[in-house]
């Protein structure tokens, strides 16, 4: 589906913000954008640490946050996913096969020049190898980079990421920001059509690099 043009329209620019983490309850009070049907998604409180459970059937929506983020001061985003299970069969690189059982978008908003408008989609991949990148199938304003692929070595356990986004952003788009304006999370599985599950921790903006993700 064309996801980014309709999640851009919601990403507007917000206020600027230093380094601070948003938790999974948090993650469940942004708003929600449906492409098809809606993915369900619930915090989990029960289990240490606590998590935000997507559960995907057939559906693709997004949690999204409006707020610009300082890249100077903060290029560095740590998060933690984990997964029941990846797609069967599927071409992530065309139409028919763009689902991930998570992913985790960073936007530079284009406004009223829609055609400036660029994504970094960190995904969970099925079949593409650790750290290939390739443009989204609906737009090539959204490269897509795979940080894992192929089935969890435990399903449901968090595993840690951490990337440099302005540098990223250099690689991908052969530009370094100075801000984004939004960030995403979805699990989606409506063009495969095969259901199923995955889990978000909690997301941190730092200065610097951790040498371990938290």
């Amino acid at each position: 589906m064309p996801i980014l043009p309709l999640l851009l329209g919601a990403l507007l620019a917000g206020p600027v913000w230093a380094e601070r983490s948003y938790s999974p309850d948090e993650i469940l009070t942004w708003q929600q954008r449906s492409f098809a049907g809606l993915t369900n998604y619930r915090l989990v409180a029960d289990q240490l640490p606590p998590r935000l459970h997507a559960r995907c059937d057939n559906s693709a929506s997004a949690l999204y946050l409006r707020q610009r983020i300082d890249l100077e001061q903060t290029p560095i985003l740590e998060w933690s996913w984990g997964v029941d299970q990846v797609f069967a069969g599927t071409n992530e690189r065309s139409k028919a096969g763009d689902d991930y059982p998570v992913r985790l978008y960073v936007v530079i908003d284009g406004g009223l020049r829609p055609w400036r408008t660029r994504a970094v989609n960190y995904v969970w991949s099925s079949h593409q190898p650790v750290g290939s990148h390739w443009p989204n199938a609906f737009t090539r304003q959204a490269m897509m980079l795979a940080l894992r692929s192929g089935p969890a070595s435990q399903p449901g356990e968090l595993v840690s990421e951490q990337r440099n986004v302005r540098e990223d952003f250099l690689a991908l788009h052969g530009q370094a920001p100075r801000h984004i304006d939004g960030l995403a999370i979805m699990t989606d599985c409506d063009n495969s059509g095969q259901p199923t599950q995955g889990w978000y921790g909690t997301i941190r903006w730092r200065a610097t690099s951790s040498s371990t993700p938290r």
